[in-house]
């Protein structure tokens, strides 16, 4: 299934965006897409059965705001430096293990939202991710094999970065990582019976046009499986958590100088195969 939520900001409505790409409400079904829902396996039965009995009313989709798919995210755990070549391209040595770092939840915004270029800012740089939606609580998970039961579906990120502010400023990575509106999310969680492979997608971004990410889930240092089995060992996750799994090569931080970093009236597209398109506008906060 594709779930998404629809309508104005902290107001959005559940839908679903049936097989023929019919936006139809799920509100009479379901009160919210969320955790509650995500770890309710008789609940996610019921919104399939509507959807299958084609009972759900069609909503117009003109004008409207689709707004992230998943709310009251309790954490977005990420995950840096996962693809060999995005590693390349910035000098870094590949990870023996796993990179983590946070995101907070009030940086989640609708995948066609505007991005902020926070003042101040000279290096806004642009990530498309594969980002990961927990279903099931994970905690000391014990295989990668085990760990994709606990995944309820996947979406697209926009892992927006300031490098400046996350690298040369002292500290850890949360200053360049944490500025309003730096998580574009969506449009949709496709459930996971309907992404087989993980490691088979492809990701790609473009900026006013023009092509800039190109890359493959296969390319992952670390699959989506390890990556979930990993970090359950340092802190559960929880239904309707967010990990972010890291962004191929071709960032602006990897490009020859002048590296051709974001600025205000700058728009960005980014897809990955089944899980939809965002784009978005910049403009300075």
């Amino acid at each position: 299934m594709k779930l998404l939520r629809v309508g104005t900001s902290g107001a959005e409505r559940p839908a679903l965006l049936d097989q023929d790409g019919v936006l139809r409400d799920l509100s009479a079904v379901v009160t919210d897409i969320d955790g509650s829902l995500l770890s309710d396996a008789s609940a996610l039965d019921r919104v399939r059965a509507a959807a299958g009995a084609g009972v759900l009313p069609a909503l117009d989709a003109t004008g409207l705001r689709i707004g992230p798919p998943v709310g009251r995210i309790g954490k977005v755990v990420c995950i840096g430096l996962n693809y060999h070549d995005h590693a390349a391209e910035t000098g870094a040595a590949t990870p023996a293990e796993p990179v983590i770092f946070f995101k907070a939840a009030d940086t989640v915004v609708g995948p066609n939202d505007t991005v902020l270029v926070p003042r101040g800012s000279r290096k806004t740089d642009w990530e498309v991710e594969l980002a990961v939606v927990i279903g099931r609580t994970a905690r000391y998970v014990e295989s990668a094999e085990a760990a994709l039961a606990h995944v309820a579906g996947y979406a697209v990120a926009h892992d927006v970065s300031e490098r400046e502010f996350q690298i040369e400023r002292g500290g850890t990575w949360d200053k360049g990582k944490n500025c309003e509106t730096f998580n574009p999310l969506g449009p949709w969680l496709v459930t996971a019976d309907e992404v087989p492979d993980p490691q088979a997608l492809s990701l790609k971004l473009w900026v006013n046009g023009e092509l800039k990410q190109n890359g493959t889930t296969a390319d992952q240092i670390f699959p989506v499986a390890e990556v979930v089995r990993y970090v359950s060992q340092f802190m559960t996750l929880y239904p309707g958590d967010i990990i972010n799994t890291g962004t191929p090569a071709g960032v602006a931080m990897g490009q020859p100088e002048p590296k051709p970093f974001l600025r205000a009236g700058d728009v960005v597209e980014l897809e990955i195969d089944g899980l939809g398109r965002q784009r978005q506008e910049l403009k300075d906060a």
